[in-house]
């Protein structure tokens, strides 16, 4: 079963913020707008994206109360998993947090995990205006889109074409390294920049960096806590138009085949703009139960976050060991009995 891609209306956009030797441009006259706060360039405030009326999200600082919360007994089982440290937490489409488990304060490397954060600077950099979905991005004939989609061409870890754009679905970090110099160059701001101001500084995700060479593609590091805030954006999305995200979790350039790292040839090889989309993949790193419309990603560093809208919940888990045989065994099982418990919680 597939889902095809959404063809949305652009939502109305201001006019691109770039930098210029006179005014060094930042993100977000957009969100201040949106938000209500009117603070220019700052987006709007953690509490008025993830604080208000209608908003639940349990953050950190308020951690207190979980206390009054059943929280869920399936997310122990990473105790059992065969890795140094392991945290998790389920997050609901409403931002309450269903339960946690672990030290969720503490910072794990977070891989390919990068790519949907990475993706929705991107997002937010088209609703901006600073840069166009359909705009040339990467090898001859590629655009932002394909880069984003895993069709550029672009082969897996190096700047080499291996195919046509939008020909095959080849999975690609490289891909990813070139939208964010394509951000760069669009805007003035370079990318872990463009990515603080954009998306980590409103949500709140004071843990969440990228280090080393910075590779939008897999240098992330982050928490559990600031993962719930990204989860819970992205399932009522605050930053973003909904058609935007709508997009994003659609399937793009439908019925390609490719591999999917860790689980070999899928066909199709279903991806939106960032996220990977489960459709009927198998062998598959989120369990049975898990609907089609399930998208999210996984790390090399046995990291994940999958985001469920039939469950109208998402998963996030980090770990510190390697994505491997272990990974493959437990982490199916883990997202059924998650499913399964908020299922007999009146979550699905």
């Amino acid at each position: 079963m597939a889902f095809v891609t959404l063809m949305l209306s652009a939502p109305e956009r201001p006019g691109a913020l770039r930098a210029t030797a006179d005014a060094p441009a930042t993100v977000g006259a957009r969100l201040a707008t949106r938000s209500g706060t009117g603070v220019p360039g700052g987006g709007p405030s953690t509490s008025a994206v993830l604080g208000g009326d209608s908003r639940h999200l349990l953050v950190p600082d308020a951690r207190s109360r979980l206390a009054d919360m059943r929280s869920l007994e399936s997310l122990a089982w990473v105790d059992d998993w065969p890795v140094p440290h392991a945290a998790a937490a389920v997050v609901r489409s409403d931002g309450t947090v269903a339960g946690t488990h672990g030290p969720t304060d503490r910072r794990f490397a977070l891989a390919s995990v990068t790519k949907p954060i990475a993706a929705y600077t991107v997002l937010v950099a088209y609703e901006e205006g600073a840069v166009e979905l359909d705009e040339p991005a990467g090898p001859e004939g590629s655009t932002v889109r394909h880069l984003l989609a895993h069709t550029s061409g672009l082969a897996f870890d190096e700047y080499r074409v291996q195919a046509e754009p939008g020909a095959r679905r080849i999975y690609s970090n490289a891909g990813f390294e070139a939208l964010g110099e394509h951000l760069a160059e669009a805007t003035g701001i370079a990318f872990p920049e463009y990515l603080r101001q954009a998306v980590l500084e409103p949500l709140g995700m004071r843990a969440t960096s990228l280090e080393g060479e910075q590779s939008p593609a897999k240098d992330g590091w982050s928490t559990v806590d600031d993962l719930i805030r990204f989860a819970a954006e992205v399932q009522a999305p605050q930053l973003l138009d909904a058609r935007t995200v709508a997009e994003a979790i659609s399937v793009v350039h439908p019925g390609l085949k490719g591999v999917l790292p860790g689980y070999g040839s899928q066909n199709p090889n279903d991806w939106g703009l960032g996220f990977e989309i489960r459709d009927g993949k198998s062998p598959h790193w989120t369990g049975q139960a898990s609907s089609p419309r399930t998208y999210g990603h996984f790390g090399q560093s046995g990291t994940f976050l999958w985001i469920d809208p039939d469950a109208r919940a998402a998963a996030v888990a980090l770990t510190d060991r390697d994505f491997g045989p272990w990974a493959i065994e437990a982490w199916p099982g883990f997202t059924d009995a998650i499913l399964k418990e908020l299922g007999q919680g009146g979550g699905r």
